[in-house]
C-alpha cells in the first residue's frame, strides 16, 4: 500500500527516528499496513466501525479517541477540517506529529497549511501521497475542532460527518416522501447525524426506531439531535449489522463513497443488508443519486419496486416483500 511504502520507506532509511514509547495511529483504514511499527505498542484511534472492528479483530488496542504517546501518526482523511483538528489533538498528546495521506485526501493542502504556519520540515513525497513530520507545537491549536454545534437548520452537526453544512438534499426529499404513518419497528441505517431519523419519528405508528451508524462523530451529533425515547443508538457496519427482531421497516439513505472513491457496490450492499433485516412484510423507503444503478439490486432483493416522484438530481425507491438469500 502506498501510505505504508512512505512509512517504511522514512524508518528503514533513517530519515525519522521515533521517540520510545508507544505510537497512536489516527483514523488509518483497516488496510493500513502498521509492519514497519511492529516493534512498538500500537494504539489505534479510529471512529469508523469497520476499520476500528477490523484492528480489532487482528488484536489492536482500538479506541474511538486518541490516546497520548510519544509519537502520533494522522492519517489524514479527506475532510479538510477534521484533518486539521486531528493534527492539534496529535499536538497536544504527542511529542512528534507524524502526517501521511494520499493527494486525493487533499495531503498536499494539508502539508502547504502546516508549512505556512511551522515554515520547513521533513517530507516525503511518493506513491501519489506524502508523508511528513514535526515536533509537537501549539501553534495549530486554533485548527481543535469545537464541540458539535447547532446550525441555522436545526441540527447539531461538527467537521468531518456527511453533509455537516446544510441538510442532504436527497434526505430531505425522503422526508418530505414519507407516508404519514409508518409501521412500528423502524430503522435507519447509515442514519449520519439523524435527519431522517428525526422525520421518521415524527410519523404516527412508531413505536422503535434504530439508528445505524458507522461514523462515531456522527452518531454523537445524532444523539443531539434525536431525543425521542423511542430511538436506540448503535455504532456499528450497517452492511454487517443483525437486529434481534427483524424489522417493519427502514429508510436509508446510503452512502456510496469510501474516502474519495465512488462505490456504487456500498449502496448495494445497504440495499442487500435492508432486505435481510425485514420481516417478510418489512417495508423500505430508500432516496439515492439519480445516476447510480440501483435497480438490479433493488429487484434482486425485493419481489415489489415502486419508484416514487424523485427530482432531476435523486430518485426515490419504494421496495416491499423482501426476498430472503
Amino acid at each position: 500500500m502506498a501510505a505504508t511504502s512512505r512509512l517504511h520507506t522514512v524508518l528503514e532509511d533513517g530519515l525519522l527516528s521515533l521517540p520510545d514509547g508507544p505510537v497512536t495511529v489516527m483514523r488509518p483504514a483497516a488496510d493500513y499496513d502498521l509492519s514497519p511499527l511492529a516493534d512498538r505498542q500500537i494504539r489505534i484511534a479510529q471512529g469508523f466501525a469497520p476499520d476500528a472492528q477490523a484492528f480489532a479483530q487482528a488484536g489492536h488496542d482500538v479506541t474511538q479517541d486518541a490516546v497520548a504517546a510519544p509519537t502520533m501518526i494522522v492519517v489524514v482523511p479527506r475532510a479538510k477540517a477534521l484533518a486539521r483538528s486531528m493534527i492539534a489533538q496529535a499536538c497536544a498528546l504527542g511529542q512528534l506529529v507524524v502526517v501521511d495521506g494520499q493527494r486525493t485526501d487533499g495531503i498536499d493542502s494539508i502539508y502547504k497549511d502546516c508549512r505556512a504556519r511551522l515554515g520547513e520540515f521533513p517530507s516525503l513525497p511518493k506513491a501519489k501521497g506524502r508523508l511528513f513530520w514535526f515536533p509537537a507545537t501549539d501553534a495549530l491549536a486554533d485548527w481543535a475542532a469545537p464541540p458539535p454545534a447547532q446550525g441555522d437548520h436545526g441540527y447539531h452537526t461538527t467537521a468531518g460527518v456527511f453533509s455537516d453544512g446544510a441538510v442532504d438534499k436527497g434526505s430531505a426529499l425522503l422526508a418530505a416522501a414519507l407516508p404519514a404513518k409508518l409501521p412500528a419497528r423502524m430503522a435507519d441505517l447509515g442514519a449520519g447525524w439523524g435527519y431522517l431519523s428525526r422525520a421518521v419519528l415524527a410519523r404516527d405508528g412508531v413505536a422503535t426506531l434504530d439508528l445505524i451508524e458507522a461514523e462515531a462523530l456522527s452518531l454523537a451529533c445524532a444523539r443531539l439531535n434525536v431525543t425521542d425515547d423511542r430511538a436506540a443508538f448503535h455504532w456499528a457496519d450497517a452492511l454487517a449489522w443483525t437486529p434481534r427482531t427483524a424489522y417493519d421497516g427502514i429508510v436509508m439513505n446510503p452512502p456510496f463513497h469510501t474516502g474519495s472513491k465512488g462505490t456504487p457496490s456500498l449502496g448495494q450492499g445497504f440495499i442487500a443488508a435492508s432486505a435481510r433485516m425485514l420481516a417478510p412484510h418489512g417495508k423500505l423507503w430508500m432516496v439515492a443519486n439519480r445516476h447510480l444503478p440501483y435497480e438490479a439490486a433493488l429487484r434482486q432483493h425485493f419481489r415489489n419496486v415502486d419508484e416514487m416522484p424523485g427530482d432531476g438530481a435523486y430518485k426515490l425507491f419504494h421496495a416491499t416483500r423482501p426476498l430472503k438469500a
